[in-house]
Formats: structure tokens, C-alpha cells, sequence
């Protein structure tokens, strides 16, 4: 997906653009409201994440903007202003939806997923697939090889993870966010853990390995 992310933070907006990189999406910067108002105008984004509060032109006056020149690509709001009334005017102006900072970029993923979801349901996926292991999400079964492999949970939960980042880096702060909704480092070993039975699983046997460990970085699954 390519994305634009409109936030005067250039710290926070670095972040969020280093985690859907490593998601395997681009992404576009502004740092005030109207360089992203144009940007929004003549660029062919799938999502636009905005804040509310930006320089030169507000969050909102941006997106009623947008949405006043019949644009409408899916936009998600991130800010501090949490509360009710803040989040129903975001809606109101336009917005798809609503995240309150600080967030947990796992949410954030999973929020823009849903948005272009809602937009093209088409591109919902059942079956992933990476070299000769495949995974049928609606039958929530594994197969290498045409070999069943029997999967508890968890770990499905994260080779499918892995699955959907396959050919990047997954750090292990990716995976206690998004596989077992850890906003901390819970100081254990339970990444290792699970990714040395899931490597029993779905490389033992087999000639060509597909889970790599990425020293110093996190973890990679590719054909």
C-alpha cells in the first residue's frame, strides 16, 4: 500500500514510517497541513493517517477539505485529543477512523488494513503462501509440501504474521505487539520460545529453510 502520513512530529512520523516499511508498504511525508492537503489532492494514496493538530492548516479543515473536493481516499486520525466529542468531530469531518495516541503501532497496522479492507473488499485475503508452505485462513490449516502441519493457536497466530510480512524483518516488538498483545517487554523468552517449534514444524524435514533469525534484528520468513 502506499500511504501518506501527515504529522508535524518528524519523530513520531518516523516511526510509524519505519513499521509500515518493515510492513512492506511506502509511505509519504508531510509535516504541516497544507503540504499534505496538496499532497492528499495529487498523490494516489490507499490511506492517509492525519493528525489533528498541525501547522498552517488544522487536521480537520484538511480532511473536510478533501472530502468537499469529492476525495475519498480512507483517512485515519491519530491524535491526543481522546476524548468522545474529539473523535465524533473527526468522524464528522470526514474521517474513516479514529486512533488516539499513544497508540500501539500493531492497532495502527491492523486499522489501516481494515480501512482499505472496508474500501475494496476484494483484497480480503483467505490463503497465503510463501515458497511450498501455504495457509488457509478460513480453513485455518498449514501445508508444505502438500504435508498438513498441525498448528496450536498461538502459533498460527504467528506464522501468520510472518506470513504477511514475508521478505521483511519482523522485530520481536512486532510480534509481542501484534502475536500477543504486549505493549512491554514482559522479559521472558516466549518469542524464542515459539519460533523454535514453529521452525521444527514448518522447516524440519524439509531442504529449504523459510524461518530466518536476523541477528540483532528480529526474524524473516521468505521462499
Amino acid at each position: 500500500m502506499r500511504i501518506l502520513i501527515i504529522e508535524d512530529d518528524t519523530a513520531a512520523a518516523g516511526f510509524m514510517a519505519k513499521g509500515l516499511a518493515e510492513s512492506g508498504h511506502v509511505t509519504d511525508h508531510a509535516a504541516d497541513g497544507e503540504d499534505g492537503f496538496e499532497m492528499a489532492r495529487h498523490g494516489d494514496y490507499d490511506v492517509c493517517v492525519v493528525d489533528r493538530m498541525l501547522p498552517k492548516l488544522d487536521g480537520l479543515t484538511l480532511v473536510q477539505r478533501l472530502r468537499a473536493e469529492g476525495i475519498e481516499t480512507p483517512i485515519l486520525f491519530l491524535s491526543a485529543l481522546g476524548e468522545v466529542d474529539d473523535r465524533i468531530k473527526g468522524l464528522k469531518a470526514g474521517g474513516d477512523d479514529y486512533l488516539v495516541k499513544p497508540y500501539a503501532f500493531a492497532e495502527l497496522l491492523a486499522r489501516i488494513e481494515a480501512l482499505v479492507r472496508r474500501r475494496d473488499p476484494g483484497v480480503v485475503e483467505t490463503h497465503l503462501k510463501a515458497g511450498d508452505l501455504e495457509m488457509d485462513l478460513l480453513a485455518r490449516t498449514v501445508h508444505r509440501g502438500g504435508t498438513e502441519i498441525a498448528m496450536q493457536p498461538r502459533e498460527f497466530r504467528l506464522l501468520e504474521y510472518l506470513m504477511r510480512n514475508q521478505g521483511h524483518t519482523v522485530t520481536r516488538t512486532m510480534l509481542l505487539e501484534h502475536v500477543w498483545d504486549y505493549h512491554f517487554d514482559p522479559q521472558t523468552n516466549v518469542i524464542d520460545v515459539h519460533i523454535s517449534r514453529l521452525r521444527g514444524k514448518i522447516d524440519k524435514g524439509f531442504a529449504v529453510p523459510l524461518l530466518h533469525t536476523v541477528r540483532g534484528a528480529g526474524y524473516c520468513l521468505r521462499a
